[in-house]
């Protein structure tokens, strides 16, 4: 059996694209998918460090909460897949309670790498207003974390092209299609 854990975003819930065709390609693999739901978040947590970290504490107990009667050991391969602050919230809830998982990083935060990062594949977009490129380089290659980047690409991996967000959303569902 296996498993896939879909951890959300403070505004990018699990219907949006890339959650959407992340758990509609780990069902077609025969993976079980729980897609988590958040909500309560402070909506002007954005670059404020304070209130990110209250976020990400907010988003790891709703994790705990919703994942408190799942069975992982009854699988045999576990894959969490995180958007933004869900990204911290997947590698926390891993370390804190053992779980031997898999992590694919969608538009992962600078604060997504202050835990154990291995076993990792990270998505970002140049052009995120939530993290920067650079400091996401760095902290990718300091973790030996692949990273795929896409050019002018916002924090939902969007660049207001309509086919090019297309072929963005196809290409990030191929390597995710890799990863499972």
């Amino acid at each position: 059996m296996k498993l896939c854990v879909l951890f959300p975003g403070i505004g990018y819930h699990c219907e949006k694209p890339l959650l959407y065709y992340s758990a509609k390609l780990a069902k077609s693999k025969g993976y079980d998918v729980i897609p988590l739901k958040f909500s309560g978040f402070d909506n002007s947590a954005k670059g404020n460090d304070e209130k990110m970290s209250t976020a990400a504490e907010h988003a790891l107990s709703l994790a705990e909460e919703q994942l408190s009667d799942t069975d992982f050991s009854s699988y045999e391969k576990i894959v969490f897949i995180g958007k933004s602050i869900g990204t911290t919230a997947c590698l926390a809830y891993r370390e804190k309670n053992g779980i031997n998982a898999s992590c694919i990083l969608l538009t992962p935060l600078e604060m997504t790498f202050d835990s154990l990062s291995h076993r990792c594949t990270a998505f970002h977009g140049t052009a995120d207003q939530w993290a920067e490129t650079e400091p996401i380089r760095k902290l990718c290659r300091k973790h030996l974390v692949p990273l795929h980047e896409y050019e002018n690409a916002n924090h939902s991996l969007e660049t207001g092209d309509t086919f090019t967000d297309i072929r963005t959303v196809l290409d990030v569902t191929e390597k995710i299609d890799l990863l499972l």
